[in-house]
C-alpha cells in the first residue's frame, strides 16, 4: 500500500509530464497560427497572380 501511494505522490510531483504537455499545446497553437497566416496569404497571392494573369491577356 505504502508502494502505490509513494507512486501516486511521485507522479503528483513529476513537472516533466506538465513541461511536455505544455510545450504540446504551444506547438499546436504555433502550427494553427502558420496556417491561418498561409492560408491567407496564399489567397491573396492567388488574387495577384489573376490579377496579373488577366492584365496580360488584354
Amino acid at each position: 500500500m505504502s508502494n502505490i501511494i509513494q507512486k501516486v505522490k511521485g507522479f503528483w510531483n513529476d513537472e516533466e509530464a506538465v513541461t511536455a504537455i505544455e510545450y504540446g499545446l504551444l506547438a499546436a497553437l504555433i502550427s494553427v497560427a502558420i496556417i491561418a497566416a498561409v492560408t491567407l496569404v496564399g489567397d491573396n497571392l492567388n488574387i495577384v497572380f489573376d490579377n496579373i494573369a488577366s492584365a496580360l491577356t488584354k
